[in-house]
């Protein structure tokens, strides 16, 4: 491929990828390399003869067969419960065609036997190609939602979005790795570390970040609307400009058109005030529960309710690609985080659970 990969999304194997006809993402030996790499294959002091002899026929050719004799000489059980889901995820995927036929297939088979881990890398693969173009940070940035866990809080009015396995670490180590860990366990009081919210002043410093150690570093605001009181009691509400909410949109809608080749306009919205809602999914297990409850007219506490981000509205540009009772009404979707404020988004439910009018 001829655009340039900084280590953020290289380490989903982006640059090692081709692209067929269609536009979707076909592996090579250097993408399958690439996974053998990774910690949970790579060799250790402690690798048998068997596991070497494996792993050096499969740098050599990535894409050979392996018998199951092969896996079962493996004496350690971890490498060989390792080595036996990466097969199985590989021979998928060169069966599937492509990454996102893959990913799709995963899904639609039912039940799910790809680790998260496989599934993430593969979605940042897939958006790594549908941004390619990109030169907004604040796409880049909410696009990392569709991969990455995010722990969400509120701060002066805000909704924030933090990468959380960078947030827990900072909060386990102080941003010194295992040398804060050792202090901190000793009861040093460690510097706070500032993570900063990505804005206007330091959009250029969060690019340059995803070729450095500062990635994943940057905070998005996620606030949909702003309240600012007036004078005689009244309060002007207004959307925020710049709302990572927005730049999510863009990325999900690029998602949908990318997997189901339909047109979609997804919008944030405050609320819903729609006596004929027909349809609603959420886009993480949270929000789906959630507006489930809501749409059946459940009670909802409101500590739970509080847990909702945002809700989006989303419609086809052209009807007819929808369910025909369904032509011309809204989707509304949902984003919610859990209880102990973590978010994971699930991009396969738009695959999944729109109402798609059937071919044919």
């Amino acid at each position: 491929m001829p655009e340039s990969s900084s280590p953020i999304w290289s380490t989903c194997g982006y640059d090692r990828l081709d692209r067929n006809a269609r536009g979707w993402l076909t592996p090579t030996d250097a993408y399958w390399r690439l996974w053998l790499q990774r910690p949970e294959l790579a060799l250790v002091e402690e690798s048998c003869a068997a596991e070497r002899a494996l792993h050096a026929d499969l740098v050599q050719t990535p894409t050979r067969p392996v018998a199951p004799r092969e896996l079962d000489a493996l004496l350690d059980p971890d490498a060989r419960a390792n080595h036996r889901l990466f097969l199985d995820f590989r021979d998928a995927v060169i069966a599937a065609g492509s990454l996102e036929a893959a990913y799709a297939g995963f899904f639609q088979a039912g039940s799910i036997q790809v680790p998260p881990l496989f599934l993430d890398l593969m979605v940042q693969a897939i958006v790594r190609s549908l941004l390619r173009d990109e030169t907004d940070p604040w796409s880049w940035r909410a696009a990392e939602l569709l991969f990455r866990r995010q722990r969400v809080g509120v701060q002066d009015g805000r909704v924030l979005a933090g990468d959380s396995e960078v947030l827990d670490g900072l909060n386990e180590t102080g941003g010194l790795g295992a040398v804060g860990r050792l202090l901190m366990q000793g009861g040093a009081a460690l510097p706070a570390v500032q993570m900063d919210v990505l804005g206007p002043d330091n959009a250029g410093r969060y690019l340059q970040s995803r070729e450095g150690p500062g990635r994943f570093n940057f905070l998005l605001d996620l606030t949909h609307e702003i309240q600012r009181e007036l004078p005689h009691g009244l309060t002007l509400t207004m959307s925020r400009a710049q709302s990572g909410l927005k730049a999510l949109s863009s990325v999900l809608e690029r998602w949908v058109r990318h997997f189901l080749a339909v047109e979609v306009s997804i919008q944030p919205e405050a609320r819903i005030e729609d006596p004929s809602w027909r349809w609603h999914l959420g886009l993480d297990a949270e929000s789906s529960q959630l507006l489930n409850d809501l749409y059946r007219g459940q009670d909802v506490p409101p500590e739970r309710q509080q847990r909702l981000i945002s809700l989006f509205r989303l419609r086809f540009v052209e009807p007819q690609h929808m369910q025909a009772d369904m032509q011309g009404r809204p989707v509304y979707l949902g984003l919610a985080m859990t209880a102990d404020g973590l978010l994971k988004l699930k991009p396969q439910n738009l695959l999944l659970n729109l109402p798609l009018a059937r071919a044919g």
